[in-house]
């Protein structure tokens, strides 16, 4: 396992993601001296370019935004996960040559409200209805019995998140942004919105509320993690979901399973701390 490999994330922009530090930690931690893990700022113009110039000491890459989708023509093969959100954040390269797609981000997200101590819902809320949305909602499929109510600023998201709702087997229930406090009394709550879009609920959580997913890591907590936690909620983290889509990556792209949970996130808790967020 010591043959020199190569990984990285690719996005744009890219400076602040932590997978460099959560890779290595892996690295480290299995052995592997001899792999490598870099961070590329790519967006989708030069993407095509960045193939191109892969060789056989490639053997993997993570991809964030904007990159999910725009890389699937570029793929030899794509999971039925990654196809099931049209999303791909992972590409293992195996010794052939061949470029497999796969989303590790729907399995994470099931894998950190598990560590939580929750593996089935009778009903869920998502707050915001962009790309992660989706990815969240995929993960309900596997493990909501009830419906899902989303929260949506626009009628084409509405729409968008309908159609997922469809595909996945999960009927989605639309409401308006403007009465995003009802979904504090959700069972559970997936916030999917940038930092700051919540704040206005915090001081509207409930005495007794229940588990709280707030897919950002930085700043942490948010407002409404913090006010969460106070009122004794259960509260998932974006580190969280981080750690345990990386666990997944580096699994798939490595070959050693299982990775090392612990030291890959101690290693991006002592990276958030030393950043001041």
């Amino acid at each position: 396992m010591n043959t020199a490999k190569r990984a990285a994330v690719l996005g744009s922009p890219i400076a602040h993601s932590l997978s460099p530090v959560l890779h290595r930690a892996a690295y480290a931690e299995l052995g592997l001296t001899d792999w490598t893990y870099g961070r590329f700022d790519v967006d989708e113009a030069a993407l095509p370019g960045f193939f191109k110039g892969l060789d056989a000491s490639w053997a993997g890459l993570s991809l964030t935004m904007p990159l999910k989708r725009a890389v699937i023509p570029l793929l030899d093969e794509i999971s039925a996960t990654a196809r099931s959100v049209e999303a791909v954040n992972t590409v293992v390269i195996t010794d052939g040559g061949r470029r497999i797609g796969d989303n590790t981000d729907i399995p994470g997200v099931v894998a950190a409200l598990r560590e939580r101590g929750l593996e089935e819902v009778g009903t869920a809320a998502i707050l915001g209805a962009g790309a992660t949305a989706s990815s969240a909602l995929a993960a309900l499929a596997g493990i909501c019995s009830g419906p899902v109510t989303v929260f949506v600023r626009s009628e084409a998201r509405a729409g968008e998140m309908r159609d997922w709702g469809g595909r996945l087997g999960v009927e989605v229930r639309i409401a308006d942004w403007a009465d995003a406090d009802r979904a504090l009394e959700a069972p559970l709550v997936i916030a999917t919105t940038p930092a700051g879009a919540t704040d206005f609920l915090a001081p509207r959580v409930p005495d007794r509320p229940g588990t709280l997913f707030d897919v950002l890591y930085a700043p942490w907590p948010t407002s409404l993690a913090a006010a969460w936690g106070k009122h004794g909620g259960a509260v998932v983290s974006g580190l969280d979901l981080l750690l345990h889509q990386a666990v997944l990556q580096v699994e798939r792209m490595t070959g050693c399973a299982p990775a090392p949970l612990g030291a890959m996130r101690a290693a991006g808790e002592r990276a958030l701390k030393e950043t001041g967020v």
